[in-house]
């Protein structure tokens, strides 16, 4: 054994457990009734806020997540309370201003969060330095997540530098995102230990088992010495979830990275969420049960995503052309400069590879791609091709300084707005949610307000 310290976890079901499963459709109140059991079952951390749980809250439960952030703290004031967040793109979709960026983070703080999963699609760091500032100022253990993906700009050592980048901006743990299952058990041996002997601070692990690897990975990680591991409990694990916590647990169980958690009690809260499931599966008309895909290794699809292609496709009327841009997926990719795929760059070559397949190759070119080959989201690890460049932005100038750079502040100009729409003296919570999500959060405030 390379580590004899006992293996923590950080559980998931919560948060990225219902979203790659039902589509984050897990509501506040049923979560409530097992509050107190979670905190005291003796994680690490559990991960329950940020991701797409934010949007989902407010345009499909009616909820303020604000608010299910509060009520959280206050059931689980043992267990820390951790977030994802995408860097400068916080919680939604393009880049947002320092000062929308600094004073989210504070507020996420505030309300409840003490670990903050901080991550940038493309690895570009220049997308973390605010969110590292305030993060550390506001007192949060400020988590660095490398996003895992494989290509000849993505290997071990190109991730230990980033991490050793991220360490230096403040980063309290590493983590390891691999958010399409690509890591192998043996890769993730190689890469831990490689960071292990680099780093410090503890290194954590979050990985889905779309490929089917996902468990083996997670024991060849304990073994190579991660200090934490992200699983679900049972209802909510596997297949693009995480691996199992009641799996990993008693595997462990006998080795000297036994985590000392107590499975009658994992038990008792996996047969609590098995009818949770059920209940959001009855409401929602969600289907969770996905079949395993090694294709993924190929193409390096994020689980969730294999869902909205078709959905795109069969609306273009080329819903019949999935293995089509499948293939077309991994040299869109190559051409824009190999970008990990997770949101929002999995949509982007997601959406560009089935223009592609309907259209032509470059026929047309969405605006997000060419913000991406502009530089707006940041440096990718690849060049992009010089043809696609040429088609899409002709000789425009790439941007080479942080994207954010030319975003001016936005907080004041978007609580001027709420004022002229009829919501005066909304609290900074509010602002920020209108700032992340302007008709979804007005739709929401037409209610509740």
């Amino acid at each position: 054994m390379a580590d004899v310290k006992p293996l923590k976890i950080t559980e998931t079901v919560l948060r990225d457990g219902p979203q790659s499963l039902v589509a984050t459709r897990m509501r506040v109140q049923d979560m409530i009734p097992v509050l107190e059991k979670l905190d005291e079952a003796g994680y690490h951390a559990i991960e329950a806020w940020g991701g797409a749980t934010f949007d989902a809250c407010l345009r499909f439960l009616d909820e303020d997540p604000w608010g299910r952030l509060r009520i959280l703290r206050h059931r689980m004031p043992k267990t820390p309370i951790q977030m994802l967040l995408r860097g400068q793109n916080l919680l939604g979709y393009n880049h947002y201003a320092d000062d929308v960026v600094s004073e989210f983070i504070k507020k996420s703080v505030e309300n409840g969060v003490s670990i903050i999963r901080v991550f940038d699609a493309l690895n570009d760091t220049r997308n973390l330095e605010t969110s590292f500032k305030a993060g550390k100022k506001a007192g949060a253990h400020m988590q660095g997540a490398l996003v895992y993906t494989t290509s000849p700009y993505h290997k071990p050592e190109d991730f230990v530098r980033l991490a050793k980048e991220m360490v230096q901006m403040g980063a309290d743990s590493i983590c390891i995102k691999d958010m399409a299952g690509l890591l192998s058990p043996y890769g993730a041996e190689t890469l831990i230990k490689q960071l292990k002997a680099e780093l410090t601070v503890p290194l954590e692990l979050h990985n889905h088992c779309t490929t089917g690897l996902g468990h083996m990975t997670a024991l060849k990680a304990a073994e190579a010495g991660v200090d934490i591991l992200d699983t679900a409990l049972a209802p909510f694990s596997g297949t693009t979830s995480q691996p199992c916590t009641e799996a990993m647990v008693a595997t462990l169980r006998e080795s000297p990275r036994d985590t000392g958690l107590n499975l009658e009690t994992l038990n008792e809260l996996a047969e609590y969420f098995t009818g949770v499931k059920s209940k959001i599966v009855n409401e929602f008309h969600v289907n969770p049960n996905f079949n395993v895909n090694p294709k993924v290794l190929l193409y390096q699809i994020p689980g969730g995503m294999l869902s909205n292609l078709r959905s795109q496709m069969a609306g273009m009327g080329i819903g019949d052309k999935l293995d089509e841009v499948l293939k077309e997926m991994p040299q869109v990719r190559k051409d824009l400069g190999y970008p990990p795929l997770v949101t929002p760059t999995s949509q982007i070559v997601g959406s560009m590879a089935v223009m592609n397949v309907a259209m032509g190759r470059y026929k047309m070119i969405p605006r997000e791609v060419k913000e991406l080959i502009r530089g707006r989201y940041g440096k990718t690890a690849g060049p992009i091709d010089p043809e696609v460049r040429k088609l899409a932005i002709g000789d425009e100038p790439v941007i080479d300084h942080r994207p954010a750079d030319d975003i001016k502040p936005q907080l004041k100009t978007m609580r001027d707005r709420l004022d002229e729409a009829g919501y005066p003296g909304l609290s900074v919570e509010d602002v920020l949610s209108y700032s992340l999500f302007p008709d979804v959060a007005l739709n929401y405030f037409r209610s509740h307000r």
